[in-house]
């Protein structure tokens, strides 16, 4: 029997199911020949035991297999491979500066379009310039795609030398359009066009108001675009606006309106809120980037600016699937509730 350890391949750094894992791992052993017809798998037990892994982890990885009529198992004699000849899916790597909630609907929605069509690796770089080269240096040569979030807090210049080095041919930036040479797929954000467009929406319910505030943490993966469609607006409308870093020594004024990106400065906020005198909606708005269910229901509704991340997911899909390298704006949606 072969020895599969030497095959399967789980990473403990990434975010891909371990069942998956293994269920890529055998399918690469197949189209590189070092598995081949009639070939005995290890029984889910011994390879359970041998990975270290739950058996229902390697009951997953051989019903996924099954899905591509590569395996097959007969009484007494256990599993083995029934066919090499199969539709090859496309190999992804996925990375992604951060896990959050609206990274999670990306990746569901980017998931479900490519289906058994493919074959993914993700994993969370999160900002980090050194893992995020490591990942790319590797074994890139086993991907058809390499799908990246690129967002960095430092060594941002470097981090684009790395994609700027990629093949095109693979490469589909997404969230984040960076300066890139050559011919390469991106689904994005507009981010100074976007918030711009979002306030101007907004325009009649912020008239109430005098100054608009955004709270931009210091050291942010943000992009500093946002900052210059916010004082674009300000200055076209006639607000008194600021940026500040944090909340820990800001005063809540009435006629303000606070623009939060972190979900931290949120709680905070909305617990300054709660311990003042001030009435949201009234004498003190809330905008909130990023849609969640939950502002639905903090403070009777948080009015927020958001992305459609369920179509950048799909749309950078359907990208990989198509082979296409067109450059596509994610609209940004306007969603008022009552916190203006």
């Amino acid at each position: 029997m072969k020895n599969y350890l030497k095959i399967i391949q789980i990473d403990e750094h990434s975010i891909t199911p371990k069942y998956l894992q293994i269920c890529n791992s055998i399918l690469r052993g197949i189209e590189e020949e070092k598995i081949e017809k009639d070939d005995i798998l290890p029984s889910i037990n011994d390879l359970s035991i041998a990975l270290e892994v739950a058996r229902n982890t390697i009951e997953r990885a051989y019903k996924e297999l099954r899905k591509y009529n590569v395996i097959n198992s007969v009484a007494g004699k256990g599993y083995f491979i029934s066919n090499t000849q199969f539709n090859q899916p496309i190999k992804v790597l996925l990375l992604f500066n951060k896990l959050s909630s609206h990274k999670k609907i990306i990746y569901d929605a980017f998931a479900e379009v490519l289906g058994s069509n493919a074959a993914i690796d993700f994993y969370i770089y999160n900002s980090n310039f050194n893992f995020f080269k490591k990942l790319l240096t590797g074994n890139i040569d086993h991907y058809s795609k390499l799908i990246i979030v690129p967002h960095f807090i430092e060594n941002t210049e470097s981090a684009r030398a790395v994609i700027n080095n990629l093949p095109k041919d693979k490469l589909i930036l997404m969230d984040r359009l960076e300066n890139i040479t050559g011919d390469f797929g991106a689904v994005y954000e507009n981010f100074e066009q976007d918030i711009y467009d979002a306030l101007t929406q907004l325009l009649d319910k912020l008239s109430k108001y005098h100054t608009l505030k955004i709270i931009f943490p210091e050291h942010s993966y943000y992009p500093k675009e946002i900052l210059k469609g916010f004082i674009n607006f300000c200055r076209q409308y006639a607000f008194e606006y600021a940026t500040i870093h944090e909340l820990a020594n800001e005063t809540l004024q009435s006629g303000t309106v606070y623009i939060n990106l972190m979900e931290k400065d949120l709680v905070e906020l909305v617990e300054n809120i709660i311990s003042s005198k001030l009435k949201i909606g009234q004498d003190i708005g809330v905008i909130s980037y990023n849609e969640t269910p939950l502002k639905k229901i903090i403070l009777n509704g948080i009015t927020t600016i958001s992305t459609d991340f369920k179509m950048m997911g799909e749309k950078a899909a359907e990208m990989a699937l198509n082979n296409t390298k067109e450059h596509v704006a994610i609209p940004f949606k306007v969603t008022l509730r009552d916190s203006l």
